[in-house]
């Protein structure tokens, strides 16, 4: 439960607001990017690549411990992403795609981890250097399959298309493909977590201040009410970063099995 509170005054609340998302140097007078958002990405990261190693690094023919959770994944992964999108495809980029899904899961749910209490992706920068990846690679793909004639012309290809509804058509997909399916690819994400980190920290703040700092008879159930509404808050937003880890993910081998086959 988060208990970041703004006071302004010792006898008046504030909600939180912007003020979450804003991080000084973790030294003083240290690189002004190593912030807080920046040491749990990496610690993200060491965490992702510790549960791959704990779990296929000695598989064994009965699984279990970690190596039943890592098959686990791994097969939710395949079944859920990779294939319907990849077909065939699907086992040549499951090292990419689990790797995805298990880092923006994790960024995800350092946002309910006590003590840390902050989603990665709700800072815009790195959903969308995941975003940009994920990009770049579509384009390259779909240029050394096709050639750049070959790949624009799989995009704005429609069979049935009346020649002269081209000039319409075209740009508006040319302009989807290009700039829209990045842009949503990373708010999505960036947006959901933003939201639900202001909303845990508002309700959590109102039963901090209601039933610890200011205790009275009429904001005791007000206090009880924040309490109440944090739980259930944090239940749910984590049953949303779930789903915004597949999202994701899903939305990552949709674009790199567009880049393959050359379509939109």
């Amino acid at each position: 439960m988060r208990t970041t509170i703004l006071i302004t005054s010792p006898e008046e609340w504030q909600a939180p607001g912007l003020e979450l998302f804003q991080f000084a140097p973790i030294f003083p007078g240290g690189p002004e990017w190593l912030t807080k958002p920046v040491l749990i990405a990496l610690l993200s990261s060491v965490i992702v690549m510790a549960v791959c190693w704990a779990a296929f690094a000695k598989p064994k023919i009965v699984p279990r411990g970690w190596q039943s959770i890592g098959e686990y994944c791994y097969v939710f992964v395949r079944e859920q992403i990779a294939r319907p999108n990849l077909g065939k495809d699907a086992d040549r980029w499951m090292g990419l795609l689990l790797t995805i899904f298990l880092t923006v899961l994790v960024w995800n749910l350092m946002g309910v981890i006590p003590l840390i209490q902050f989603p990665v992706a709700a800072h815009i920068a790195f959903p969308l250097v995941l975003a940009l990846s994920v990009y770049g690679a579509k384009l390259y793909l779909g240029v050394r399959h096709h050639g750049v004639r070959g790949y624009l012309k799989g995009i704005v290809h429609l069979p049935g298309l009346p020649g002269w509804a081209y000039g319409l058509y075209a740009p508006m997909i040319l302009a989807e493909v290009f700039l829209t399916s990045l842009f949503t690819h990373f708010v999505r994400l960036f947006a959901n977590m933003f939201a639900g980190h202001i909303l845990l920290a508002f309700f959590s703040s109102v039963g901090f201040w209601f039933v610890f700092e200011r205790l009275t008879p009429l904001g005791a159930g007000v206090g009880v009410l924040g309490v109440v509404m944090t739980i259930v808050m944090t239940a749910f937003e984590m049953f949303i970063q779930f789903l915004q880890a597949f999202l994701f993910a899903m939305l990552a081998s949709m674009f790199i099995a567009s880049g393959l086959h050359g379509s939109h």
